[in-house]
């Protein structure tokens, strides 16, 4: 696959890929789980508690006939999925992949969990993260899969909104491993208007992550959803 790449604009063919997402009742794992199945893949939406998981994928499924989306258990869901993203709250970041070490062991997990702290009348402020960022945090405990930070800010409220048919932004994939940071960067350009842009090594994550606090600042004062376009690529 990598050989016959001859820029970085050449990117792997990942339209049969079956997507798991942790976290996939929130709006964001919601959003994004729709955004996917809409382009054709087969998606497990994955919580805690399966009962969750299922009513939240039958609303999904409910939007268009032929949608294949279903829900489970986290561990079904990371274990039945070719790619896992991450897209659980800050607080259960680190139980949440301590506890799929097994069903995560080989896979390409992409994390897109912004470890943010909000102060009342000041607004949300990065937080400072032992390992250095989300993404390396789940590097450092899952050694035995491939992990990418991506989809950071993309907005939530966009990504369910039925009106919206681009998404009409850029998402930063990060990575050590070019074949699965290309691979994400595929996957993010199946959605329609977007696009998927190699941002760095993993070490690099923590300002990814953290430019979230600041996102959502601009978005607060001007009403808006604010993504990022990154110019002359």
């Amino acid at each position: 696959m990598t050989e016959q790449q001859k820029s970085p604009h050449d990117l792997p063919d990942v339209s049969g890929l079956t997507i798991g997402i942790l976290g996939g009742t929130g709006d964001q794992g919601k959003g994004l789980a729709r955004r996917f199945a809409l382009a054709g893949h087969e998606v497990v939406i994955g919580s805690r508690k399966a009962d969750r998981a299922t009513e939240a994928a039958a609303e999904l499924a409910a939007e268009r006939d032929g949608l294949r989306v279903r829900g489970a258990e986290n561990p079904v869901a990371a274990a039945e999925s070719d790619i896992v993203i991450i897209a659980v709250p800050w607080d259960g970041h680190r139980p949440t992949v301590e506890s799929l070490r097994a069903e995560l062991a080989g896979k390409i997990v992409v994390d897109c969990v912004n470890p943010l702290g909000f102060e009342k009348g000041k607004g949300a402020y990065a937080l400072q993260v032992e390992e250095g960022s989300a993404a390396q945090q789940a590097a450092a405990v899952l050694d035995g899969s491939r992990v990418v930070a991506a989809f950071h800010h993309v907005s939530a409220k966009l990504l369910l909104d039925p009106e919206v048919g681009e998404m009409e932004l850029d998402v930063l994939v990060l990575g050590d491993d070019r074949e699965a940071t290309d691979l994400v960067q595929a996957l993010a350009g199946r959605i329609p208007g977007m696009r998927g842009i190699y941002g760095g090594r993993l070490h690099n994550a923590h300002q990814v992550e953290a430019f979230t606090a600041n996102l959502i600042s601009m978005n607060r004062r001007y009403k808006a959803h604010a993504g990022l376009r990154i110019t002359d690529v």
